[in-house]
């Protein structure tokens, strides 16, 4: 048969479709990039706030109707969503032929030809026009026990991504308790894969082309932990960096509590290894950090950071925050302004407080009204953007190095790229002139010039 996936959300998620990609194929499956063209259409779903929901119901509705044209086509929903309201989805979407939560990536490939569960005979069609969120008195539809799953070096997989870089999940599963968060619930208990596993994936990896690696879990400076390998990091990353092919290492989602010395002294060292930290910090107000349950104060992230800069000089600094928690007063919001004028981060993406059913903080009035959240969120984005625009007018002049990953969506003649602090989709990007694109190919890295600054992307002419 041939197969069509659209995977939704986060990298972690990404690879799990990979994997299914992967198993398809291996069961002699045929993978197309066309949901039109497809015998059965995969629908990777996210669940981590609502706008992830809805894009995600959207898409399952998109490719119902698909269904309904052609009724011999199969329907298939994996990922948080499915795992987080199984029997929601089987009611108010018949359409669906079959569910695998985020621990059954495996099954995919009996849900593909029919063998995995169907849905319950007789239930009647319903159009769906609201959010699948169900009210705090009925059960969410997801599974009792926690996933287990990992992949490993040897699960087959199909990369969805530009041929020169590859997200590696290095750890699955979160063991905190964050007050806004749903994750530990739909992803299971933080579990580590091994060294040797994620060393053999790299390699194959490299061998197929891949000359970026980005390493990925939920908390990823936790890695080891679990198995009570402490320094475990530290020693895969001096691993990776002797794996042949590569040109970048790249690490995301770290945590503050668990960055520790001897990583950043890897990072420091290690020449494959971009001196990138992304730390999400969700906020700077100790009042609103301890409604989120989360670690550490203002006064600790401030020292963290000072940390980081001295043993990682130039590293690139990236965090998230959230904006609208319930009690956040303005004056939390100015803490956070000001934090942002402190610490002066290369990067900063900023969300909006989603009320969540199943997380702690589902019992706290959502007290701050939409229309103040998405304000306070834009003022600190403007903010942000101050800062940015006069560091990256400060940078004109630099030498730098940079991978490029294609044409822009601008226009076919001019090359898009990014720099090692600069990860692909979240971040940036730089734009190449003064060149030729026939001599830059996607993968390739180079040598350059900053030459221009457009507020947070860069203008590079590339030294040849």
């Amino acid at each position: 048969m041939k197969i069509g996936l659209i995977s939704l959300g986060c990298p972690k998620n990404l690879v799990d479709g990979e994997v299914m990609l992967g198993l398809a194929r291996e069961a002699g499956h045929e993978l197309t990039p066309h949901a039109a063209d497809a015998d059965v259409i995969v629908v990777n779903t996210c669940a981590f706030i609502d706008r992830a929901k809805q894009e995600s119901i959207d898409a399952i509705l998109e490719m119902a109707e698909l269904k309904k044209a052609s009724p011999s086509r199969r329907l298939v929903v994996t990922g948080c969503l499915a795992e987080r309201y199984r029997d929601e989805l089987r009611e108010q979407i018949p359409e669906i032929d079959a569910l695998l939560g985020t621990g059954e990536v495996p099954e995919i490939v009996g849900a593909l030809s029919g063998d995995a569960p169907l849905l319950a005979p007789g239930v009647s069609p319903m159009v769906f026009h609201r959010p699948l969120r169900p009210n705090g008195h009925q059960p969410l539809g997801a599974r009792t026990e926690l996933p287990t799953y990992i992949y490993d070096a040897d699960t087959p997989r199909i990369l969805a991504t530009p041929r020169h870089y590859a997200y590696v999940k290095i750890a699955e599963g979160c063991d905190y308790k964050c007050a806004f968060c749903i994750i530990p619930r739909l992803r299971g208990q933080y579990r580590s894969r091994s060294a040797a596993s994620i060393v053999t994936e790299a390699r194959q990896l490299a061998e197929a082309g891949v000359r970026e690696l980005i390493l990925i879990s939920q908390d990823t400076t936790f890695y080891g932990i679990d198995r009570s390998e402490r320094g475990a990091l530290a020693r895969l990353l001096r691993e990776l960096n002797a794996v042949e092919g590569l040109e970048w290492i790249r690490l995301l989602y770290l945590y503050p509590t668990t960055i520790d010395d001897a990583m950043l002294d890897a990072m420091a060292e290690c020449e494959k290894v971009v001196k990138y930290i992304d730390l999400p910090l969700q906020h700077a107000s100790d009042a609103v950090l301890k409604r989120m349950r989360r670690p550490g104060t203002r006064a600790t992230y401030e020292r963290l950071l000072g940390r980081i800069r001295s043993r990682v000089p130039g590293a690139t600094l990236r965090t998230t925050f959230i904006v609208g928690f319930p009690g956040e007063t303005e004056a939390d919001v100015e803490e956070l302004s000001s934090f942002l004028d402190a610490i002066r981060f290369d990067h900063v993406g900023i969300f909006t407080y989603s009320h969540e059913e199943g997380t702690a903080a589902e019992a706290m009035d959502d007290d701050v009204p939409p229309r103040v959240k998405k304000g306070r969120r834009d003022r600190l984005m403007r903010h942000q953007k101050r800062i940015v625009r006069a560091a990256q007018r400060r940078r004109v002049g630099d030498r730098v190095r940079l991978v490029v990953d294609g044409v822009s969506e601008e226009h076919e003649l001019v090359l898009r790229g990014r720099l090692a602090g600069q990860a692909p989709e979240i971040d940036p990007q730089v734009f190449l002139t003064e060149c030729d694109p026939s001599q830059l190919l996607p993968g390739t890295f180079h040598d350059g010039e900053i030459v221009g600054a457009r507020d947070y992307d860069l203008l590079v002419r590339p030294l040849l």
